[in-house]
């Protein structure tokens, strides 16, 4: 296997530190005897220790895990500074350990591993770039959202508990009632700061409000499919995207013996998958496409849920065609579509 990379670095990012493994072309790999720590300090450390190697560093692929959010910082430093970065799924590493017949786990051997795999994989893992602002103003809100909703209708689920009690504390149903309204408060400010974000012009809010045109699909839905799949950008053609998110089906067969019935599974985007489901409430009979796609489903027998799925799926690909050639949905799509 030929690459153009001198060097291939692997890192294990932790919350306070961060392991690195080195190797260059035909030698083995070796890691640093001891953690760097997650400052600006350690990354300059790290900048000069893979610099000292004499290699460029555009010829340094460095590979690691999108932990949590804790790798974010080191890539940019590293990005800025000139080299390669490219981020992999955990999951991905993890598999490529077990390829290796790789029992043990801690932080330097797990180094070591993606310093092997940026070796095997260089010119086959997408190279990683710096989402806009405009990403991590939307997503962390996004998810504080997610997070005061789910909080929202836990309290709303006890205090319906409560007022079936036999006995009836008013100071406890107060206090539930005034969270209640604090979470409310606090959902309609999020909503209005991200209104005022989507209100500037830029790719991505014209994007969200592209989405918007097609029937079925609301704020939410729009916001979180931009922000899941940086505005189509890290997806090359729909399926990919269907599949990030986790509503491709997945065949489970083998020989003659195994045929087991196609399923989503678990992983890939659960929020996104919920509110694109739900969605298709509305699409089955607003929608001039999937109303037609569905009831076709329904009546070649396929269940309920799956037609549903199967419309979730219809409606990334009409959303990504619509940002892909920046036109609004149009509803004469679906005459061209059944043609």
């Amino acid at each position: 296997m030929t690459s153009s990379y001198q060097m291939f670095v692997g890192l294990d990012i932790g919350y306070r530190t961060f392991t690195l493994a080195t190797m260059q072309v035909e030698a083995k790999a070796e890691a640093a005897p001891s953690p760097l720590p997650q400052t600006e300090a350690g990354f300059q450390k790290l900048e000069k220790l893979l610099l000292a190697k004499g290699c460029p560093p555009a010829q340094v692929l460095v590979v690691l895990e999108a932990t949590s959010t804790y790798w974010i910082r080191l890539a940019l430093h590293l990005q800025q500074a000139g080299f390669v970065v490219r981020v992999v799924n955990p999951a991905q590493a993890h598999y490529f350990a077990l390829a290796l017949l790789k029992t043990n786990k801690n932080d330097t051997l797990d180094a070591l591993t993606l310093a092997q795999l940026a070796q095997a994989l260089s010119d086959k893992l997408p190279i990683w770039t710096a989402p806009p602002a405009i990403y991590h103003e939307l997503l962390q809100r996004l998810n504080q959202r997610q997070t005061f909703m789910s909080t929202k209708q836990l309290l709303l689920n006890q205090l319906h508990a409560l007022k079936a009690s036999a006995v009836l504390i008013e100071a406890v149903v107060n206090r539930h009632q005034a969270l209640i309204e604090s979470l409310q408060t606090q959902l309609e400010q999020i909503q209005a700061e991200i209104e005022l974000i989507l209100s500037r012009k830029s790719e991505w809010s014209a994007s969200i409000q592209l989405l918007q045109t097609i029937p079925g699909f609301g704020l939410w839905t729009a916001c979180h499919l931009v922000v899941t799949t940086l505005n189509f950008s890290a997806c090359s053609e729909a399926e990919e995207a269907v599949s990030y998110i986790g509503l491709a089906p997945r065949e489970f067969s083998s020989g003659s013996s195994v045929r087991k019935r196609a399923t989503i599974g678990r992983s890939g985007q659960p929020v996104l998958r919920s509110l694109l489901y739900m969605a298709t409430l509305s699409a089955a009979r607003h929608n001039p496409i999937i109303r037609v796609f569905y009831q076709r489903l329904l009546a070649n027998g396929k269940a309920n849920k799956v037609a549903r799925l199967a419309c979730a799926r219809k409606l990334v690909h009409l959303a990504f065609g619509i940002i892909k050639h920046q036109q609004a949905f149009k509803a004469d799509y679906a005459q061209a579509a059944a043609a």
